[in-house]
């Protein structure tokens, strides 16, 4: 199956083909400190490029893969979007992808968790959510993929060690940790202050592939057009200023 993966969580654009023989090709546009981010302009370039170098048409494009967060919304937008489009004008299936899951499934498949002769490693998959929170999952190495201990939510930094400890005590065990993502990276100190190990902020294992998004898909069911929606977590930023204008100016 020829898949198209892509993921627009975080400030970087990820984009991946998988090709019909399990080969995966790839690119990533991380804009600089400040800039902001290509997600609508280059998502579709990269995707173009990938194609022609494995000479590829868009119609030979099965089924479109879709990191669907959490994540910012913007990127999620123009992500989930642009899956939609391109599903529908290249009669493709369309698969969502959890990003967090996406994220822990790097750390799987670079074998860090698996270590012979160590217990396997639980996976804290932290993308920064932006005003001082963080969007965060856990997960542990599992027969399909990274299997969900600790559903994805909102919360502030500090309560990172809550989430650990409420993880720790359902399985009644103290077990490897690993924290990875651009939210593991801001907050290090937060993490590493209670045991919990972070790759250097260089590794590759802090970005959302869209290889493993790719990945993911395969073996998922394809969802409708008006089924796949970016998963959120909460309510974007200009919702809740303009509903903090209105209360304001209640009496």
């Amino acid at each position: 199956m020829i898949v198209l993966g892509f993921d627009t969580s975080t400030s970087a654009s990820a984009v991946a083909l998988r090709l019909a023989d399990g080969r995966t090709t790839q690119a990533h546009d991380d804009p600089a400190a400040g800039a902001h981010p290509g997600h609508a302009t280059r998502l579709l370039e990269m995707a173009r490029e990938l194609l022609a170098a494995a000479e590829l048409s868009w119609r030979e494009i099965e089924r479109i893969a879709v990191g669907v967060g959490p994540g910012t919304f913007t990127g999620l937008r123009v992500g989930v979007a642009t899956a939609r489009g391109l599903a529908q004008s290249l009669s493709a299936e369309l698969v969502g992808i959890s990003s967090l899951r996406a994220l822990a499934a790097g750390v799987f498949a670079a074998d860090l968790a698996a270590a012979e002769g160590s217990e396997p490693t639980l996976v804290l998959a932290v993308i920064d959510a932006r005003r001082g929170e963080v969007f965060a999952a856990v997960y542990e190495s599992g027969a399909d993929g990274p299997r969900e201990l600790a559903a994805p939510r909102a919360l502030v930094p500090e309560r990172l060690a809550a989430l650990v400890a409420e993880v720790e005590d359902v399985g009644g065990e103290r077990r490897p940790w690993l924290a990875v993502g651009d939210g593991a990276v801001r907050y290090r100190p937060q993490l590493e202050s209670n045991g919990i190990a972070v790759p250097q902020d260089s590794s590759p294992l802090q970005q959302v592939s869209a290889a493993l998004v790719c990945e993911l898909s395969v073996n998922a069911p394809a969802a409708s057009l008006h089924a796949l929606a970016p998963d959120y977590r909460r309510r974007p930023d200009a919702e809740l200023a303009l509903a903090g204008a209105d209360g304001g100016g209640v009496t």
